[in-house]
């Protein structure tokens, strides 16, 4: 019996360099699997850690501080195809909780109006992580069409249909730093992304002169380049105090113009039509919001 030496043929050669590559490009595929994607550039992979989160909501991130019972309202104006139109939102920090992928949120109240007229009335969560950054884990905006409630197709909670949560202010934010997430929830088409664009800056609006503020541009790498970019402006210990545009056709200019700590007898109101809302928000959104528990009112 005579042993043969084994000898690859050209095809046989070539065969097993293409096993030998589709190896190493599964195992280089498996291996950036398991690594968060970059959604807003390099360096900007959310790395959500829940033991990183306090067990109570105490958010005081000196750039996006949010204090039960503090009332925000910014006015200004939107341009869009349909035309120029007064926007106004009203912003309230509730005294609700509300658990979100594991993590207990603080329940802020946006009340949006165009023309004097409500358009949208959102509930947002928000929590802050043990390093001082304020996250966003998710949004119920419920829509109106001349009064009428017309639904909320853009809600996202992060932990369902793929949805994630992003950070809304970082803790210590500085220009020459990569883009980061602020939330992503694919089932709706939602990409937000920040970067530090500025920092020290002085601004006026009408409630007061602000210096050191932060500016923070914001935009949707899913959208078209000539879609723009939107800029925050915001104010230690105050939060945000200005918004404007650069580029696009759709775009939003507003001026903070009234800060208030609410009553009693205001913030109970607040709290009991926010639970109202988190209440309906179990039929109107059933495949979504209604998979989360109800939110609660903080002793």
């Amino acid at each position: 019996m005579f042993h043969r030496q084994k000898r690859f043929t050209a095809y046989g050669s070539t065969l097993m360099l293409v096993l030998a590559t589709l190896t190493v490009t599964s195992a280089a595929t498996a291996a950036a699997a398991q690594q968060p994607p970059e959604l807003c550039g390099p360096g900007s992979a959310i790395n959500f850690d829940p033991s990183d989160f306090q067990t109570k909501p105490h958010i005081d991130n000196k750039w996006f501080p949010l204090k039960p019972g503090m009332q925000f309202t910014t006015t200004g104006e939107v341009s869009s195809s349909d035309g120029v139109h007064a926007h106004s939102v009203v912003s309230t920090v509730t005294g609700l909780t509300k658990v979100i992928d594991g993590i207990t949120t603080q329940v802020v109240w946006d009340r949006d109006y165009d023309n004097g007229e409500l358009v949208e009335s959102e509930l947002a969560f928000f929590a802050q992580s043990t390093s001082g950054a304020v996250w966003l884990f998710g949004e119920y905006p419920e829509e109106y069409e001349n009064g009428k409630l017309a639904g909320a197709p853009s809600t996202f909670i992060s932990g369902i249909a793929k949805a994630q949560a992003g950070i809304a202010m970082k803790a210590t934010p500085r220009t020459d730093t990569p883009p980061y997430v602020q939330a992503y929830a694919p089932k709706v088409d939602f990409l937000d992304c920040g970067q530090v664009f500025k920092q020290d800056q002085h601004v006026c609006v009408p409630t007061g002169c602000y210096n050191d503020v932060l500016v923070i541009d914001e935009f949707n790498p899913l959208e078209p380049p000539d879609a723009g970019h939107q800029r925050k402006f915001y104010s230690a210990g105050t939060g945000l105090v200005k918004v404007t545009a650069v580029g696009g056709s759709d775009q939003e200019f507003m001026d903070l113009v009234k800060v208030r700590q609410l009553d009693a007898r205001h913030f109970a109101r607040v709290n009991e039509e926010a639970l109202e809302q988190d209440a309906r928000g179990y039929e109107v959104s059933r495949s979504v919001y209604a998979k989360t528990p109800r939110a609660q009112l903080c002793d």
